[in-house]
């Protein structure tokens, strides 16, 4: 694989990590600090949620691929754990280190800018972990074999599909083919009756002819 395309899969990667991890920061940032609960307790919530959304949108694309939800489960915690692990501790950190962030009101635009600036930061240390992760076969690596199983299926059944078309193609050809022998075969008994028919006739008026000469 090209440096590119790794590169281009751990940022596809991360995007998906972020997708999750965002959904479930932002709820739980938003809950815990409407609640009035200390920073502990709404990381904790913002963190929990972060990795249940984060898992969840693993799972739904590798359970189309039909396996059951069980391995489904197994793929995405493998393949999001590290990441999404590395993406909260990062963006908490940014949102700790950030005077007076955690304690704002929703109602603060330092609190969403912190925010946004703790995710963005997050994406950016993320991607290089997961490009690391997908070069060794791992991280989300592990996904793309059944979403390939999933194509690979599809191509086949396509192919059977193709396959029967035309094979009925040919049978309806080879009737065709006795069809159009038949007629050939019709035709050249017709042929061979009328010469038939003209041999008779001939015949019969060389033999009156000859039988006329007799008599004279």
């Amino acid at each position: 694989m090209s440096n590119a395309n790794l590169t281009r899969l751990a940022i596809t990667a991360t995007l998906h990590c972020l997708t999750g991890c965002a959904i479930g920061e932002v709820l739980g940032m938003v809950i815990g600090t409407a609640l009035g609960w200390s920073d502990l307790g709404t990381i904790a919530l913002a963190v929990g949620l972060a990795f249940l959304f984060g898992y969840s949108l693993t799972i739904r694309p590798v359970l189309r691929s039909g396996v059951p939800l069980r391995t489904a489960v197994k793929v995405a915690l493998i393949a999001d754990t590290v990441s999404i692990g590395v993406m909260e501790v990062v963006d908490n950190g940014v949102m700790l280190a950030i005077p007076g962030a955690m304690e704002a009101g929703l109602t603060s635009w330092l609190f969403w800018a912190s925010l946004a600036g703790a995710l963005a930061v997050a994406f950016v240390v993320t991607v290089p972990v997961n490009r690391a992760l997908i070069a060794r076969g791992r991280g989300h690596a592990v996904t793309h074999q059944y979403h390939a199983g999933h194509g690979q299926h599809a191509g086949h059944d396509a192919g059977q599909h193709e396959g029967r078309a035309d094979a009925g193609h040919a049978d309806y050809d080879e009737h065709a083919g006795h069809a159009g022998h038949g007629g050939k075969a019709g035709h050249a008994g017709h042929d061979a009756g009328q010469g038939a028919d003209a041999g008779h006739a001939d015949h019969g008026e060389h033999a009156g002819h000859d039988a006329g000469r007799g008599r004279r």
